[in-house]
């Protein structure tokens, strides 16, 4: 391949400095780096073309992997927040009308949060222009090329997810 990016540059410019950098994990690394970075910038554009802060996209969207229904206390752990936060995020949510609070079906003590009409256009909407630009970035690659890659990089999230030995 005869195209070169910014990475293949920056590793030129580190090689003389460190000799026994390894080009390739070096080029692998930064070359993740710089597409987490794209793509955090195009989500940030997204939720502000959208009016929608990242901690409410944050919220709807758990809420939208729930099936559009969850117990605060579930949101809050999957948030990984307190449950105070959890309240607050609910209610300016609900003063948006982007979700509903409603009894319980499994414990009438309990109240959930159940996405409303709105609150599933305002996330899906967000989360459609954001999975349009991964498309655009992926699909230079072939069908079983973007299989390679999610399981290489599987293979590499499985020893950064496992605890220090």
């Amino acid at each position: 391949m005869s195209d070169r990016d910014r990475t293949d540059a920056h590793v030129a410019r580190w090689l003389p400095v460190l000799p026994e950098l390894d080009p390739d994990v070096e080029g692998a690394v930064v070359r993740m780096l710089y597409l987490t970075r794209h793509l955090r910038a195009v989500k940030e554009r997204v939720l502000a073309d959208h009016d929608l802060p990242a901690h409410e996209y944050d919220t709807l969207h758990t809420l939208a992997g729930r099936g559009g229904r969850a117990a605060p206390s579930e949101l809050a752990d999957d948030l990984r927040m307190a449950p105070a936060s959890v309240t607050a995020r609910v209610d300016a949510l609900l003063r948006r009308g982007y979700v509903r609070r409603i009894p319980s079906t499994v414990d009438r003590r309990r109240v959930d949060v159940e996405l409303t009409d709105a609150g599933w256009a305002a996330w899906h909407a967000a989360m459609e222009v954001q999975g349009d630009e991964e498309h655009r970035l992926l699909e230079v690659l072939d069908p079983a090329e973007r299989r390679q890659l999610a399981d290489l990089l599987r293979r590499v999230m499985l020893v950064a997810e496992r605890p220090d030995a």
